[in-house]
């Protein structure tokens, strides 16, 4: 059995005047010796977002890449080691299946054993629910507020339109003219692949697809 200690501090600045790291290592080795556990290394993870999964962080990544089942992890606070109760839900069922233990010291210890776990697992389950529900929240309000002043919502930019400098769709003149000029010969009974065609030989990058695309929102 190995045990492994695990610390986190979000900037360049907080590692290296170690303050905050200093005082999380103390608090994982007091730790281990008041439960007689004997570290075997600490992973220090420095100037790493806590918005980064912990997979994603390079001293977590190595951390979950070392431990075997049997193996202990001792972390200060649950807000060091995860970004947030959906991703701590994860990674704890995860290390629960692998028969390795995390001992939480701010939510009381040994969050995968029996006697605590499964109220642990519960209040992660509810908060990361509460989190899903504000996540889709955020998003649904940035899109609308976007949408209302016409600001691009991400991905490719619509034909038709360009960025200005504020990252707002704008009409892009050239194009404008291009889609009159579909929705003319579709009136005439032109074809997607006709039209597409007659937009490329004019310079422009469009697919019969795109065409379609256009054309829908443009009626609507």
């Amino acid at each position: 059995m190995a045990v492994w200690g695990y610390v986190r501090v979000s900037t360049d600045r907080q590692a290296e005047e170690g303050e905050s790291l200093g005082a999380q290592r103390r608090t994982v080795e007091g730790y281990a010796m008041m439960h007689g556990l004997t570290l075997d290394q600490v992973f220090i993870e420095r100037g790493v977002s806590g918005s980064k999964p912990i997979s994603e962080r390079p001293k977590g990544a190595r951390l979950l890449a070392r431990v075997k089942p049997g193996d202990v992890i001792i972390t200060p606070k649950l807000d060091r080691m995860f970004r947030s109760a959906l991703d701590a839900l994860d990674v704890l069922a995860k290390l629960k299946e692998r028969d390795v233990a995390l001992h939480m010291i701010d939510l009381g210890g040994d969050v995968t054993a029996n006697g605590i776990s499964k109220l642990v697992f519960t209040i992660l389950s509810a908060v990361a629910e509460a989190e899903r529900d504000r996540i889709r929240e955020r998003i649904a309000e940035v899109r609308r507020d976007q949408k209302t002043r016409g600001r691009f919502l991400g991905g490719t930019v619509p034909f038709g339109y360009r960025l200005d400098e504020k990252d707002e769709l704008v009409p892009h003149e050239e194009q404008q003219e291009a889609i009159r000029e579909a929705v003319a010969m579709k009136a005439e009974g032109a074809s997607l692949r006709v039209i597409a065609d007659a937009l490329q030989a004019k310079g422009h990058s469009i697919s019969h697809v795109a065409v379609s695309r256009v054309l829908r929102d443009h009626a609507a």
